[in-house]
């Protein structure tokens, strides 16, 4: 009982903050993932207006694709960027003034989108899509990783699923908003993509009011009595002596070792196997085929022939945020792995119901199937998949290598959305409602290797989960 007591007063309100600062950057990558698709037409008659005005003639069909491709594109070309800049920064500035600066990059981007339509540039939407990308890219390295080393041991994964919770409400607002009724309009379509300026601001208000990661000030500083105010702060209690105790033997031990960049990461047998597991799972969220459903969603619902698409593509983003809400109460509790592998398993078996609604969409019930397979497919991501890669990554490594680390989980996660984002519309012309059965067989070979290979890492400390991967290694070395 004691025990138990002891896990609900490490939920403080300093802590809760610090989580939900941080996560105001979650949230805005998922609004600015979300918030392209609802104004595409409004975007594309822009687009050819400004082209009339210059050239005196409309633009050509394959100019006006050529030109909305690279301004969806461009935002993950940002982020694949951004997301190497993860570990340079949150060394040489720390996690909270990182996180600080990087809100630059939303206030640009979010003005030059915001401005476009005044100075009649369309090139000014894809610059700020650009620097967005950027910026949301150093964002996905820098939340997790801060929230991870704020969170008690025991809350680890709970807190780490916010990020994701963050993501899925900022893509169901980016929905909400753009209805023609609200902010998806022709004249209002700037403010729309201009409104991630909003929390960029809140969250620099806010970010002076939160302590520095206590790790990066023991660990990366040797600020000793800095990271015990930092503790004490976030833990409620003058007591903290067990998790400054485990700070100083993470510490002990990277003294022993120099700091690993990215391309030591890759050389060390040491760092192989966990950094085969991160890439690995930051690949089962992208190539599951999520963002296809979520890009397409109302042109699948259509195709089933469903009536209101836009209406049951936000029912989706409803029952996206509902599931990670479950995740956050459930990953303490049944563990990461078990979920990650039920996520990836009521997937693939969503896929495949996906895939005979569109076949056989003249049935009449098929359209209600295609709308629960979307429902079913988005709510069993949101179990696993979707939170567990973010934060699993900052669990596998200590404090040395976890910033480089992050930077190459991040910067696959971007790959793999770019690769899917501009080969999923090229993969329906050649495969039509075929096409979900690539990623359901993506979805069977990462459920065996997570079934295999991915270890639990649930109520263990960092220094524990590396001694694993130590011990794995020595038996091998044995061999």
């Amino acid at each position: 009982m004691s025990g138990l007591y002891a896990d609900e007063k490490q939920i403080t309100g300093h802590l809760l903050f610090s989580v939900g600062t941080a996560v105001i950057g979650s949230l805005q990558f998922g609004y600015n993932t979300g918030v392209i698709n609802a104004p595409e037409e409004k975007l594309r008659s822009f687009f050819n207006q400004t082209w009339v005005k210059r050239h005196n003639e409309p633009i050509s069909p394959g100019m006006g694709t050529m030109v909305w491709s690279i301004t969806v594109a461009i935002f993950t070309v940002g982020g694949m960027v951004g997301s190497f800049g993860v570990g340079i920064m949150a060394n040489r500035f720390g996690r909270r003034r990182s996180m600080f600066l990087v809100n630059i990059l939303a206030v640009i981007g979010g003005l030059l989108m915001g401005f476009s339509t005044i100075c009649s540039s369309f090139e000014m939407v894809i610059a700020g899509r650009l620097v967005i990308g950027l910026f949301c890219g150093l964002f996905t390295g820098l939340t997790p990783m801060y929230v991870g080393e704020v969170s008690p041991t025991s809350l680890r994964g709970a807190f780490g699923t916010l990020h994701q919770l963050g993501v899925v409400v900022g893509i169901l607002i980016a929905q909400i908003f753009g209805l023609e009724a609200l902010f998806g309009s022709a004249k209002l379509w700037p403010l729309l993509l201009a409104l991630t300026v909003a929390p960029a601001v809140l969250q620099c208000i806010l970010l002076p009011f939160c302590p520095e990661s206590p790790r990066f000030l023991l660990i990366n500083l040797n600020q000793e009595e800095e990271a015990r105010k930092a503790l004490v702060r976030l833990r409620g209690t003058e007591n903290v002596n067990k998790d400054l105790q485990e700070m100083k033997e993470e510490s002990a031990k990277m003294a022993m070792e120099k700091k690993v960049t990215i391309p030591e990461l890759f050389r060390s047998s040491t760092y192989r196997k966990p950094l085969l597991i991160a890439i690995m799972l930051q690949l089962s969220q992208q190539l599951s085929g999520i963002n296809a459903v979520f890009y397409y969603s109302t042109g699948i619902f259509s195709s089933a022939g469903v009536k209101q698409p836009i209406y049951a593509t936000i029912g989706a983003g409803i029952v996206n945020t509902v599931f990670t809400i479950v995740s956050l109460f459930l990953v303490e509790k049944a563990g990461r792995r078990t979920l990650h592998l039920l996520g990836l398993g009521g997937m693939a078996i969503s896929a495949v119901i996906m895939t005979l609604s569109l076949l056989l969409k003249y049935v009449p019930a098929m359209s209600y199937v295609a709308i629960l397979a979307v429902m079913l497919f988005v709510a069993t991501f949101e179990l696993g998949p979707g939170p567990i890669p973010w934060f699993i990554v900052a669990e596998l490594f200590s404090q040395g290598p976890r910033p480089a680390a992050m930077a190459v989980a991040g910067c696959c996660n971007w790959t793999a959305n770019f690769l899917v984002g501009m080969s999923f519309p090229k993969l329906v012309e050649a495969c039509g409602p075929w096409v979900f059965l690539i990623f359901t067989a993506f979805l069977v070979i990462f459920f065996i290797f997570t079934f295999i290979k991915v270890p639990e890492t649930k109520g263990k400390t960092f220094e524990e989960i590396s001694r694993e991967f130590e011990c794995v290694l020595f038996q091998n070395d044995r061999r």
